[in-house]
């Protein structure tokens, strides 16, 4: 049905048979090259995260609905972990519908959703979550209070320590939070989901090796 590819920091790539979304594919940001978006679906946790390139398919940086080819988004308003105690809501939150499989894109947030987000964010079945802390994401005791929160079937950490990327800050590494988290794990070059059938029915947390 789809697959889902890891580029770095917040990139990941959702392939399916007809569309394809990138996430946050502003790279450069983190000394990597942009990921292409030409003829694919720019999704923004933040808008400075989003290349809104000319020959994109759309370009989704905020709240709103929306419907296009294999994949239903709706976008949640949230605060950043870097305004956290703030009112002000400039990160997004995404479901994203592919099927009968739930996907959540959870952007650089504060520790905490509110009852009414997470009720927008409805049932996961897989959960993407920024986990390297240090004030700039989700710290992996935050990350694993969220995923225990939302319940979904299968967990990818992303944006951690790698050699060859340029963070603002420094992250913890994806090893941390497998160890609090303390689910099983898988390690895999891309996870391939044909339908929810497919998914483990025990809680597991996905490695995605990144790929240029």
């Amino acid at each position: 049905m789809f697959d889902i590819e890891y580029k770095g920091g917040n990139t990941i790539v959702l392939s399916g048979k007809k569309t394809t979304i990138i996430t946050d594919p502003k790279l450069s940001l983190i000394g990597l090259k942009d990921a292409k978006t030409t003829g694919c679906v720019e999704l923004a946790t933040e808008d400075r995260f989003a290349v809104k390139a000319d020959g994109a398919k759309l370009v989704v940086n905020g709240p709103g609905e929306y419907e296009i080819g294999d994949f239903v988004i709706k976008g949640i308003a949230a605060v950043r972990h870097l305004d956290s105690g703030s009112n002000e809501k400039l990160d997004t939150i995404y479901r994203v519908e592919c099927g009968n499989v739930a996907i959540g894109v959870i952007g650089n947030i504060e520790p905490k959703l509110n009852d009414d987000q997470l009720e927008s964010l409805g049932v996961i079945d897989i959960l993407i979550v920024p986990v390297g802390g240090s004030g700039y994401t989700l710290d992996a005791t935050s990350a694993v209070a969220l995923v225990r929160t939302i319940s979904p079937k299968v967990v990818v950490p992303i944006h951690y320590a790698d050699s060859g990327i340029s963070y603002e800050v420094p992250q913890d590494s994806a090893e941390v939070f497998v160890k609090e988290m303390g689910a099983p794990v898988e390690n895999v070059s891309k996870l391939k989901v044909k339908n929810d059938s497919s998914l483990p029915t025990v809680l597991t947390t996905y490695i995605l090796s990144r790929t240029r």
